[in-house]
């Protein structure tokens, strides 16, 4: 009997694997197109142009699914919060994409949940474990072995993703404290309206202050954005599909394929051939990931069985 039930979900967690699989790798395939536009567009100009997309798109999704009972604002401060989050991960990680290696930036972006671990206390109220630090010292060890080339070949541009990873931090708090506030499309589209407005303001500022210059881009560009944000909606579409069908906790190492994806394509579209020191970094910065991971998981079976 426990067999034939158990055949069951052991078939819906490799469904879902496989869909959260082919959900991560989208994402690093937007990362791609991202890293083309270097020397083509700057980095604050693709962001909030690809924005614009990605709210145009997923409005026209509510109005489709939810109608006009989709378009609503719970606690506005909150999903501003999430907005500002996600501009700063988002200015970050595409100005970090677009001068160092794609494997590298992706890598450096995973230290986000560890960052996440850290302030939750001071933010969320949680208590560090012993995990949590030992976790932390892989990862920033993994990133001083990342990062060690590149701050000596690019400057202080290369400390971008360690942005990129704050802002994800940050965004994945007010997530925790926006859960069940909407429906996770409405959610989305919240968190895109909400960026969109900041991230042409930072490009707007950023081009009168002369630190950049945003010409008018070409055909070419616009329809990289345009793939960027298709990616992305793509990607997370299939990640929320995987989790539906299985816990997050299972789901959840399935994110470093993206890391396996970026350095695939970074090799292949950009050539950047992966060497022994990223590979390394790279291990390290996973390896707290999963530590943290299964000590999470751990609690929380200890907690569902109390």
């Amino acid at each position: 009997m426990a067999s034939t039930t158990s055949a069951p979900a052991r078939a819906s967690a490799r469904t879902a694997l496989l869909i959260a699989l082919c959900g991560f790798a989208s994402l690093s395939c937007g990362d791609a197109v991202v890293k083309s536009m270097a020397g083509e567009w700057p980095a604050p100009a693709v962001s909030a142009l690809r924005y614009t997309f990605g709210t145009a798109g997923l409005a026209l999704l509510v109005t489709l699914r939810q109608g006009q009972s989709g378009f609503v604002l719970p606690r506005p401060a909150l999903q501003f919060g999430r907005g500002v989050a996600v501009s700063v991960a988002t200015l970050c990680f595409f100005g970090g994409v677009m001068v160092m290696p794609l494997a590298d930036a992706t890598a450096i972006q995973f230290t986000s949940p560890i960052m996440t671990a850290l302030l939750a206390p001071l933010v969320l109220g949680e208590r560090t474990t012993r995990a949590t630090w030992l976790a932390t010292l892989l990862a920033f060890v993994g990133v001083l072995v990342v990062l060690r080339p590149n701050l000596y070949e690019l400057g202080a541009v290369a400390l971008f993703p360690i942005g990129a990873a704050f802002g994800m931090s940050w965004l994945m708090m007010f997530n925790r404290k926006a859960a069940g506030d909407a429906p996770m499309l409405t959610m989305q589209l919240l968190l895109a309206a909400m960026a969109t407005p900041l991230l042409i303001a930072a490009a707007f500022l950023l081009a009168r202050s002369g630190l950049v210059s945003i010409p008018a881009p070409s055909l070419a560009v616009v329809g990289k954005c345009l793939a960027v944000a298709c990616f992305a909606t793509l990607g997370h579409a299939l990640i929320f599909a995987a989790v539906e069908r299985a816990d997050a906790s299972v789901v959840a190492p399935m994110t470093y394929v993206q890391l396996l994806v970026a350095a695939a394509l970074g090799w292949i579209a950009f050539g950047d051939a992966p060497d022994a020191t990223g590979f390394g970094g790279a291990a390290l910065i996973i390896g707290g990931g999963l530590l943290l991971w299964r000590a999470q998981r751990v609690k929380d079976l200890g907690e569902a069985t109390s």
